[in-house]
């Protein structure tokens, strides 16, 4: 049986995705406060190096070895190579948390708390969709209509918007996004 890790990393190298910057980051990083940062499952760091460029000291989290080396060693970035269903996020440690195309529905309760009082949220993952989209076959990395926006009750919303979107390899999609702050 595949691993996890092998299987991310014969996707990243068979199945390269955009470098682009998330449109939904770009929008909304200036309301986060410059510190520290974490990106939930970073892949190859196109979120990474812009959340860097910005003045934020990166954690970049994945389980891809491969997709980590594609990161660029830089003053402000930390690459961990974990897998995100058994690590634990520290509580009250970011300023910033992005998350964009993954869902590990055991770490939303922990994203809450891993932000610092007027923490930002940055969060965009797909949504079960009907008709011709394409989506992960597994459901349980599908959100259901509205859930991303239940998960964060007690956050500050923003931004909210479940619509049709093209993935990372040119394909229809769903997707749920959400920007949301941490009260003070």
């Amino acid at each position: 049986m595949t691993s996890d890790k092998e299987r991310w990393n014969k996707r990243h190298v068979e199945k390269p995705m955009r470098h682009n910057v998330e449109p939904l980051l770009q929008r909304y990083i200036e309301h986060a406060q410059v510190g520290e940062a974490l990106d939930i499952a970073c892949g190859t760091g196109r979120n990474t190096h812009f959340m860097q460029e910005k003045g934020f000291f990166v954690d970049a989290v994945d389980i891809s070895d491969y997709a980590l080396g594609e990161i660029k060693d830089l003053k402000g970035i930390k690459k961990f190579e974990l897998d995100l269903d058994t690590y634990n996020l520290e509580i009250n440690k970011y300023e910033l948390i992005v998350n964009i195309n993954f869902l590990s529905r055991r770490l939303l309760p922990q994203i809450k708390e891993a932000l610092r009082c007027g923490g930002l949220l940055i969060f965009e993952t797909f949504i079960i969709a009907h008709g011709d989209f394409t989506q992960p076959v597994n459901p349980e990395f599908l959100l259901r209509k509205n859930e991303l926006l239940h998960a964060f009750i007690g956050l500050d919303i923003i931004y909210y918007e479940e619509r049709r979107d093209t993935n990372l390899r040119g394909e229809d999609t769903m997707v749920a996004s959400l920007v949301a702050r941490k009260p003070a």
